[in-house]
């Protein structure tokens, strides 16, 4: 049933399909199945290269005993406002999470970045946190600490002198930029290998085209960082306008 949980022949057909190379809908279409919960079974079990039915369905089974034993009356989905389906907000967390979590970053870092990209305000307190993810204050503590040194969440100060958790709506734009800069890096110190091994040896070619190649797609994805920085501040009422636009390269 859709709504129910997977069985175990399910997660036999994800892992046959997955092995096939089909996309996550395509799955879901087969399993008639919501293609967040293909996604969300999928990323918390391995990712595409390391799902296995048997592991998956024994994991799952011993999180729910956990879930339980912790909270004997089932945690509840926390109250949304604009009317909201809670229970379904709360589904689409857990799927975030697992995706932020496949991009290597902790599990409960990722939940706090999740958690913080879902609100309307993007900001909460260390209490608001606790409250909504259910772990210790140490935990958001740790959490924020390593986001902050990251650039990824900010603090500040409200009305009440509480200290509050903030995501910029341009963390992805900083976090883009970074990254491009990190690879400044790998670029230099492949191209200081070329003098090392000597000029137009197979291992100084190697390191010269892998320093090419990183140098364009570095430069690549800042220029198209620049230009796309304005999307973020889109709103929602003018992103269909925006997109009819015509782009300044086309003219």
């Amino acid at each position: 049933m859709p709504g129910g949980r997977l069985t175990q022949q399910e997660r036999q057909q994800i892992a046959l399909g997955l092995g096939d190379g089909l996309a996550y809908a395509e799955i879901a279409r087969r399993l008639d199945r919501p293609t967040s919960t293909i996604t969300r079974e999928v990323m918390r079990n391995g990712g595409p290269a390391g799902y296995r039915a048997d592991l998956a369905h024994r994991a799952t089974e011993q999180r729910t005993r956990r879930r339980r034993q912790a909270s004997p009356g089932g945690a509840e989905a926390f109250p949304q406002p604009h009317g909201r389906d809670a229970a379904a907000v709360k589904e689409y967390e857990e799927v975030f999470t697992t995706v932020i979590m496949a991009s290597g970053t902790p599990r409960m870092m990722a939940r706090v970045m999740a958690c913080l990209y879902i609100t309307d305000s993007g900001s909460l307190t260390a209490s608001e946190l606790v409250q909504r993810l259910q772990v210790s204050p140490a935990s958001i503590s740790k959490a924020i600490t390593f986001l902050e040194s990251q650039g990824l969440v900010r603090r500040e100060r409200d009305e009440r002198r509480r200290e509050r958790y903030v995501v910029d709506d341009d963390v992805w734009y900083q976090a883009t930029i970074a990254s491009a800069q990190a690879l400044m890096q790998v670029i230099e110190t492949a191209r200081q290998g070329v003098g090392v091994l000597g000029p137009g040896t197979p291992a100084a070619v190697r390191l010269e085209n892998i320093a090419r190649f990183l140098d364009f797609i570095g430069e690549s994805t800042t220029r198209a960082a620049e230009q796309a920085r304005e999307i973020l501040y889109v709103k929602p009422e003018t992103a269909t306008d925006a997109a009819d636009e015509p782009h300044p390269d086309n003219g």
